[in-house]
């Protein structure tokens, strides 16, 4: 019975093994001599100047979420052009009408004003 379950016991003990000993070994043999520049809080290169529980301006999760989707939507073209050989005028036409409607919505936000910073 156990015989069936040994590599699988083998394949996890070497996979434990790979990621705790460069661990353990980074610590053993690494400096570690701690300051005040080191220990203190690092925000984008400078000093944190504001209390970190300050809320974020909706804009900028909107502007994050565009981004997301317009990025998802560009990455079905790579399939799609791959393919494009096999599925012929009905697939041109099928990506021909996503594009359409993409544009139309990235028209439709740049009028809204969503990709402003005012």
């Amino acid at each position: 019975m156990l015989e069936g379950y040994l590599p699988i016991l083998l394949f996890i003990a070497v996979g434990i093994v790979i990621g705790v000993v460069p661990l353990v070994v980074g610590m053993a043999v690494g400096p570690h001599k701690p300051d005040a520049a080191k220990n203190s809080p690092y925000e984008c290169g400078f000093e944190a100047f504001e209390d970190s529980r300050l809320k974020f301006d909706v804009r900028f999760y909107l502007v994050a979420i565009l981004f997301i989707i317009f990025d998802l939507e560009i990455a079905f073209l790579f399939p799609w052009a791959v393919s494009l050989d096999t599925i012929g005028l009905f697939g041109l036409l099928a990506m021909a009408l996503f594009l359409v409607i993409l544009v139309v919505g990235f028209i439709y936000e740049w009028k809204k004003g969503a990709l402003e910073w005012e």
